[in-house]
């Protein structure tokens, strides 16, 4: 489609003309908007990966009271940094944004720089994100390329196939770039990806709505529903993994920091319940783990409410379990600390169902007259 358009440059002068006057009548407020700060721009780029704009919000708002500046990043400890995004999920995220503004501060002066290779060399930033940071924050033209801006070109060409094929993917980035509005780059490049998320979305995209449906060959060719084709989804991979919520005479758990093979999936190496993958679904192997691995005496395991958590392509089930014990086992690696108080220290979104069953369970009563499985009491 640039290519076409390049040969018409009134054509392309009317589609970025078109685009940009929708956008700007029509843009969504959200707080990264309120200013051009590169700090706040890139920040906001960071958390919205594969994350909804809803759900960033919040974090996002919290994350910049407490950290309002690179400088204050830079010097917060990592473990803070994890707190404060505890429950937003891709936690590799929160751990390159602090080690990024390490970089920033001790190589750049405390200032976002301005250089793409540059910008490329901090941790966690890729060509999409130094895009937007540089073309939002400093107007620089770059163009970017995420999975809205993909679609939008693919309906506006007509493109087949694969888009996220290397070939088809390159294309796509040299087109995107060829379209760039390289007077407003901060503007289009916010114009595409509105575009694709809000009118030419995947499923049911509202054509009649669209500022450029004009130039849109798959809408002339009715092909909006085909393109683009499909991707192949990974088939689910489901997984049970059980957890022991120890409890203590004051009220009081133990979480562990475990490296373990959920890191990636559930706890991303931070605070965390006890806890192991099983086949079965009666506790055996979670006692089984507390004695081998932390060589805590078999006890008693209440069983409580189930819970879900998806990531991906997997469908997980968090079964808790609760013992009541006399004194928490004194263990390397470990902590104790209230159950109702676990906001204190960065766990995952995981670890906080887990919690949530086993005070849901406490506040009702169930565990006084729950299933014990397993062993004897503490």
């Amino acid at each position: 489609m640039a290519r076409q358009m390049s040969r018409r440059p009134k054509s392309l002068a009317a589609f970025r003309k078109q685009l940009l006057r929708w956008f700007r009548a029509n843009r969504r407020v959200h707080p990264w908007r309120r200013d051009r700060d590169p700090y706040r721009v890139w920040l906001a780029e960071v958390m919205l990966q594969q994350t909804r704009i809803a759900a960033v919000i919040p974090y996002y708002d919290n994350f910049l009271r407490h950290f309002p500046e690179v400088r204050a990043l830079a010097q917060a400890s990592e473990q803070d940094v994890l707190r404060h995004l505890a429950g937003l999920g891709y936690y590799s995220r929160a751990r390159n944004l602090h080690r990024a503004a390490k970089e920033i501060v001790e190589r750049h002066g405390g200032e976002f720089p301005r250089d793409f290779d540059a910008v490329l060399k901090l941790p966690g930033i890729g060509r999409y994100t130094a895009a937007a940071v540089l073309s939002i924050a400093y107007g620089a033209p770059y163009a970017v390329l995420d999975g809205n801006v993909a679609r939008v070109l693919a309906r506006l060409g007509a493109i087949r196939g694969d888009l996220r094929a290397p070939r088809q993917w390159q294309q796509l980035a040299g087109t995107s770039q060829e379209l760039l509005a390289v007077q407003s780059a901060g503007d289009w490049n916010q114009a595409m990806m509105e575009l694709g998320e809000t009118i030419c979305t995947p499923k049911s995209p509202n054509c009649e709505a669209c500022p450029v449906s004009g130039c849109c060959v798959a809408l002339k060719r009715g092909l909006v529903d085909e393109i683009p084709a499909p991707r192949k989804k990974r088939a689910p991979v489901r997984q049970r993994i059980e957890a022991a919520v120890l409890l203590d005479k004051r009220g009081r758990t133990l979480l562990v920091r475990d490296p373990g093979a959920h890191d990636d999936v559930l706890f991303s190496r931070m605070w965390q319940f006890p806890a192991v993958q099983t086949a079965g679904n009666d506790g055996a192997e979670l006692a089984k783990h507390l004695r081998d691995k932390y060589g805590f005496a078999p006890i008693a395991l209440t069983e409580l409410a189930l819970a879900k958590h998806c990531v991906t392509f997997r469908n997980i089930t968090l079964a808790p379990f609760l013992a009541r014990v006399s004194e928490l086992p004194k263990i390397a690696h470990s902590r104790a600390l209230l159950l109702s108080q676990l906001n204190r220290v960065p766990v995952s979104s995981a670890t906080r169902k887990i919690a949530a069953a086993a005070l849901d369970a406490i506040d009702s009563g169930v565990t006084d007259r729950g299933r014990a499985r397993n062993g004897r009491a503490s």
